[in-house]
């Protein structure tokens, strides 16, 4: 749990929430995990695997990671998060491992504040940046068995990057 200076009301600390799973992702569980009385927002970003790429039929994902150092990059981000938007009260970000068949959630991103407008912008840094800074590979499974793994046009360590 990380400490919040801000004084919203809420006796809850401020909590910070990062999840690597197999499981299936929940999205009645994330957002009820920053929930508190004294925010009257709690904005979502829900990442789900679509069944085309570049007119290819996509059947499922699967995603690996270095788990240490992608729980360090997402904690990471909920301190920046926390930096840039000192009225956010609680941060949940679950992303999903091995195969995520189509229509099912892949990362789930759900932020509280008292207004919406810090929630909806720390949400959409949340998910830029994972995608930019968090070592997560997703590798995309086609109707016809080939697979392609996928490179973040986001992602800092690859190079492709425009600068």
């Amino acid at each position: 749990m990380v400490e919040n200076a801000d004084m919203s009301g809420c006796e809850i600390a401020a909590n910070d929430i990062v999840k690597l799973t197999h499981g299936k992702l929940s999205t009645e569980e994330v957002s009820a995990s920053v929930v508190c009385p004294s925010c009257g927002a709690v904005s979502l970003f829900i990442g789900i695997t679509r069944n085309s790429f570049e007119g290819k039929k996509v059947v499922e994902l699967e995603y690996e990671a270095y788990i240490p150092m992608a729980q360090s990059e997402m904690k990471k981000i909920c301190w920046d998060v926390r930096r840039k938007w000192p009225s956010v009260k609680h941060i949940a970000i679950h992303h999903r491992l091995g195969v995520v068949p189509v229509s099912e959630a892949s990362v789930i991103i759900a932020i509280s504040s008292p207004h919406r407008s810090e929630s909806l912008e720390a949400v959409k840094y949340c998910i830029d940046t994972l995608k930019a800074t968090v070592p997560i590979w997703k590798k995309e499974i086609y109707e016809t068995e080939d697979c392609s793994w996928k490179e973040n046009k986001e992602c800092r360590w690859t190079g492709s990057r425009e600068k």
